[in-house]
């Protein structure tokens, strides 16, 4: 399969004038000015096949952003290759627009006068949609982004809510191949953002488009991406399947019991039980906690063993989260160890 995406050694420097305080400082930098050189990102590479979802993320000041505009045509790299559908982004402005949408949450692309219905009209004459398709799309958007309620009123009367669906839908109008979501769900209530997390699934899986999320809520990650790409100061530093992700980097798994009366369990007759394994107990009162290893146990097996022992009233299992994996892949790549999955 060719990949829709294709970068290779990307680089973006940016010049920061340097300016001693003061009016001296100014006069000075006025006469002979001195610039520093900023990279935001330093030589990555990386390919996306169609149809795939990849969250791309990092601390701020990685070069999520900056990423994001080089593919989408708005900034110029100082080096190396970009080719998104076989168009390079910089160079084709008008073909690449074509090929992507784009939602980014602290910007929209909504015309603030205008009502949204008469946003998403101009869209469809920018793009040049057939009219069959635009109406199609709209019936289609409104229905699963519950348009309906405010396509009459002009964007600087909507909520951040009901701005983010109207983004989300003005962004795939011409059915693009690709879709950039830059925190698409920030400063959003958990009601909005579970219906435009299954939204964006539900474009992945049925129409195929590919999606490049960037984002610092982890839930969106873990509901909407199977591929985690990490970047750092500019370079690239984890690349991998979620699922493998998880597997290598958090294999601990606890089991909550919630005891009909007060039990004390030791972890001795844990570790006889099952010897060899990593396990390790807690105990209050009518709560016991079970960390072990997934690939060490099954939880059947701790199950079993607790309801042998004890009248157990309800159980829970915490997995682990993506927000640990992240942070341990941080702290391996702080020590210098090389990021395996």
């Amino acid at each position: 399969m060719t990949p829709l995406i294709i970068v290779d050694d990307l680089t973006k420097e940016f010049l920061h004038a340097v300016k001693k305080p003061g009016l001296t400082g100014s006069v000075r930098h006025l006469l002979r000015p001195e610039y520093e050189k900023k990279t935001a990102v330093d030589r990555i590479s990386f390919s996306i096949d169609p149809g795939e979802s990849v969250a791309y993320v990092g601390p701020n000041g990685a070069g999520k952003s900056t990423t994001i505009k080089m593919l989408t045509g708005i900034l110029v790299p100082t080096g190396g290759k970009i080719l998104v559908n076989g168009v390079i982004p910089y160079k084709q402005r008008i073909e690449n627009a074509k090929n992507i949408g784009a939602v980014f949450g602290q910007r929209t692309q909504l015309w603030w006068d205008l009502p949204v219905r008469e946003s998403l009209s101009l869209l469809k004459a920018i793009y040049e949609i057939p009219e069959r398709e635009y109406k199609r799309n709209l019936e289609l958007f409104t229905d699963i982004l519950n348009l309906g309620e405010f396509l009459h009123l002009p964007a600087r009367k909507i909520s951040l809510g009901q701005r983010m669906r109207a983004d989300l839908a003005a962004s795939l109008l011409h059915n693009p191949k690709v879709l950039y979501l830059d925190e698409p769900t920030i400063g959003l209530d958990v009601s909005v953002k579970a219906r435009i997390r299954q939204f964006i699934k539900q474009v992945n899986q049925e129409s195929g488009t590919t999606i490049l999320l960037t984002t610092h809520d982890m839930e969106d990650i873990e509901d909407i991406c199977k591929r985690l790409l990490i970047i750092d100061q500019g370079r690239v530093i984890f690349d991998g399947e979620l699922q493998a992700v998880k597997d290598a980097f958090a294999q601990e798994r606890t089991i909550h019991f919630e005891v009909r009366a007060p039990l004390h369990l030791a972890e001795d007759a844990l570790h006889n039980q099952f010897p060899g394994a990593a396990l390790h107990i807690q105990n209050e009162g009518s709560h016991c906690s079970i960390q072990f290893n997934r690939f060490h146990l099954a939880a059947g097996e701790i199950i079993e063993f607790m309801m042998k022992r004890s009248d157990v009233v309800d159980i829970h299992i915490d997995e682990p989260s993506i927000e640990l994996v992240i942070r341990q892949i941080y702290e391996s790549n702080l020590n210098n160890q090389r990021i395996i999955v």
